[in-house]
């Protein structure tokens, strides 16, 4: 983040002094960025901080809140959860909300899949899926110990989630501590043949178990994106090579690409698929990963070590299943999907104007997923991107760069008032680069 805070009198009681003597931030260098805005509630697409200024939230506080904050249906459903059954162990018992949410998002995934596991966040949904992959062919008598995985994707931060992911910058003192992997560049129509061509070779030299993507867009490599034909090509091939395919839709699912999932896309679809963030619309944690009847068969056993043995103290909870169920509810109504279509045409009409801009190289957008990428050589994590980053939340809009990359991934609800707002915002940002 940057450097930016708008309290305008600091004392001791004001959430940004407070939260220095005891908290450690994710992503966050604090001898460079001490500060900590205090965020004091939310309401649809927008935050409020201690002075009661407003952010619209540009990313959906990490891709999650897609119905908006404080949503009031979802808030409800929550509530009446909340007064029947908070928590039980997921070991040996289940419940209405977890039993129920199984049969509405199977309606919705990709007609291959048959079997929910339960985590509690992202980068569990993806360790439990190449888990998966390699307990599958282990359970097979087939030891098959390594995995495949794009350059640059981001897959999470637990162990098996940086192993499979490319950006070193995440994951540079654990490298020696990972699980083999092999990498491929993304596909496009002028590259697919090549990689196809080296990823026989790839098969031939390793024992390779499974391959994990991020379907279509790659989030944290600042938003770059891929075509669906040359994808379902290298998903085919693997497929017929008995690799076990996981697609990450953490970041992709649940609407964003301007289908319930990338997924949708795709002709070949995978054997594995990881969900959360708007899975439980930002309200609480959950993970989920599913998986096809072939996969859970390899598990299915009267040898009790072949199980899948991973557990969370809160998998499948009540409360974030309640939470679920009510965002599938309102994803699938009218209402919403226009709501996606509206954002997506938006974004069009502003791709239009902002692409011919001189500070601007190139643009991209699938769904209401939207990337610009500046002609400005550009830190990751260095001060012009702070500069933007304090830019932005000085107009009042919450975006968060990658790079030279300013992207937009708003909440569904989002009004066109707010989407101007942002607009404008990345105009006058590029009258100072």
């Amino acid at each position: 983040m940057g450097s930016f805070n708008s309290v305008d009198h600091k004392t001791k009681d004001c959430l940004s002094e407070r939260d220095k003597k005891h908290l450690w931030h994710p992503l966050t260098q604090h001898k460079l960025h001490p500060d900590m805005l205090g965020i004091v509630r939310a309401k649809g697409a927008v935050l409020y901080d201690e002075n009661d200024k407003e952010y619209i939230d540009g990313i959906a506080s990490w891709y999650t809140s897609v119905y908006g904050h404080c949503n009031d249906y979802i808030i409800e459903r929550v509530n009446q959860q909340m007064h029947r059954l908070d928590q039980v162990v997921f070991s040996g018992f289940t419940h209405e909300p977890a039993v129920r949410l199984s049969e509405e998002l199977i309606k919705i995934l990709p007609a291959n899949q048959m079997k929910l596991f339960f985590s509690d966040n992202g980068s569990t949904a993806t360790e439990i899926g190449i888990k998966m992959a390699l307990q599958y062919h282990f359970n097979k008598g087939e030891r098959r110990n390594v995995m495949l995985a794009f350059e640059e994707g981001f897959h999470g931060d637990t162990f098996g989630a940086m192993s499979v992911s490319g950006l070193s910058v995440y994951n540079g003192p654990f490298e020696e501590h990972f699980i083999a992997v092999e990498r491929i560049p993304v596909p496009t129509k002028e590259t697919v043949e090549k990689i196809l061509c080296d990823l026989d070779k790839k098969l031939k030299e390793h024992s390779i178990a499974g391959f994990i993507y991020e379907p279509l867009v790659q989030g944290a490599a600042a938003m770059k994106m891929h075509d669906e034909h040359s994808l379902d090509r290298i998903l085919k091939f693997l497929k017929e090579h008995k690799v076990l395919t996981i697609a990450d839709e953490v970041m992709t699912g649940f609407g964003k690409t301007g289908k319930h999932f990338a997924s949708d896309y795709v002709t070949t679809k995978p054997d594995i698929i990881c969900l959360s963030k708007a899975l439980t619309a930002g309200l609480l944690p959950m993970g989920i990963t599913s998986c096809t009847e072939e996969v859970y068969e390899a598990f299915y056993s009267d040898n009790i070590s072949k199980g899948l043995f991973h557990g969370h103290t809160y998998t499948a909870n009540p409360l974030a299943c309640a939470a679920a169920l009510a965002g599938l509810e309102l994803l699938q109504t009218p209402s919403m999907q226009q709501n996606i279509k509206r954002v997506m045409a938006s974004h069009q009409k502003f791709d239009q104007e902002i692409k011919q801009h001189p500070k601007v190289a190139r643009t991209r957008q699938r769904g209401i997923i939207y990337a610009l990428e500046l002609n400005v050589k550009m830190e990751r994590y260095g001060n012009l991107r702070d500069r933007l980053f304090d830019h932005f939340m000085e107009q009042g809009v919450f975006l968060r760069p990658l790079g030279n990359t300013v992207y937009i991934l708003a909440p569904y609800v989002i009004t066109d008032a707010q989407l101007q707002k942002i607009y404008g915002t990345i105009r006058s940002a590029l009258n100072f680069l």
